[in-house]
């Protein structure tokens, strides 16, 4: 933990920290600082030492960890607790699997998931050093039937977060994946648990999968056409931990607007962000397969499509297709 807490305060200082002053912060011994830094070294970060002046850090490696994102956190509620891995099976798995002892506004996040699931139980690629894998435990007092587009304020909250840390927005492709220069960058997947003899909602985990350092030959042939990541479309290299402390800031801010009904903000966001409306799409549901054209996003983020005959129908659920997005033409 000592390494950590270092690292977190040699990110905060612009100019040299010594190594009593450090000791005195953290209640901890000249030498333990000293072995924090030397272990930090031997991760590849590059810092400075002076005497009489002590230390600062001059450079890093993109490691996903907590001192690389501590520093930068903002929220006031989000994280109310956060637990970062080198490696798990699945953050929202933890996050539900612990949600019994974990406070409201706990933060799983993840360098690699093992496990990593998007909607309908498809897999999510989750590889090491190249992804942020982030849930959110939240245990709103709220009907399930009061919950369900929370998903939406999520995806203008993670646009905000890719556009306040690399300076380009990007698109939603309803309901909820993340696009960049026409590639998933992002997914989302909310989970509800529900008490079976009440019916009250228990808590909530939302996870966030974003691709920040992948470029096109990272990809297996199958995903070229779909799936890219925030450096290849923005042409710069991405920070993951300061990321990731941008993702859950906006998730702080955006959850205080949702759960005080002010949705005002969020739905004008999505409608502007929403790369679907005025495009044709292929709908695919239980009445199977149908071609439309998107009109627009109503005040419950449904999606109103109008079909070949002329009337209007708002789609809800089910999958849907954007031609001209990840091989569809």
């Amino acid at each position: 933990m000592s390494r950590q807490q270092i690292l977190s305060l040699l990110y905060q200082s612009e100019d040299y920290l010594s190594g009593e002053e450090m000791s005195r912060r953290l209640g901890i011994s000249r030498a333990a600082v000293w072995k924090a830094v030397d272990a930090l070294r031997q991760e590849g970060y590059e810092i400075d030492s002076q005497p009489r002046r002590g230390y600062r850090l001059l450079h890093g490696p993109d490691l996903l960890q907590e001192g690389e994102i501590r520093p930068y956190l903002a929220g006031r509620h989000i994280p109310a607790q956060l637990e970062v891995f080198s490696s798990i099976d699945s953050t929202n798995n933890y996050l539900k699997r612990e949600a019994h002892h974990l406070p409201h506004g706990a933060a799983a996040v993840a360098d690699q998931q093992t496990g990593g699931r998007g909607r309908l139980g498809r897999s999510f690629s989750s590889p090491p050093g190249m992804g942020i894998y982030c849930s959110v435990l939240l245990r709103p007092n709220l009907p399930p039937a009061q919950v369900v587009d929370l998903t939406a304020f999520v995806a203008v909250a993670v646009c905000d977060a890719i556009e306040a840390a690399c300076g380009q927005r990007p698109q939603i492709k309803w309901t909820n994946d993340i696009i960049m220069a026409g590639y998933k960058v992002c997914g989302i997947l909310t989970e509800m648990t529900i008490e079976g003899e009440s019916g009250a909602l228990q808590h909530i985990v939302t996870g966030i999968g974003i691709n920040a350092a992948q470029q096109p030959s990272d990809w297996p042939e199958e995903l070229r056409q779909i799936a890219g990541s925030v450096s290849a479309a923005t042409g710069k290299p991405v920070r993951r931990g300061y990321l990731t402390a941008c993702l859950l800031n906006a998730l702080d801010e955006m959850y205080t607007h949702w759960l005080n009904g002010e949705r005002a903000r969020y739905l004008e966001q999505y409608r502007k962000d929403c790369i679907t409306v005025g495009r044709e799409v292929r709908l695919m549901g239980q009445a199977g397969e149908q071609i439309a054209f998107a009109e627009g996003i109503d005040d419950q983020f449904g999606l109103i499509v109008r079909l070949p005959d002329g009337t209007k129908r708002t789609v809800t659920t089910g999958e849907v297709s954007v031609r001209g997005l990840y091989g569809y033409v």
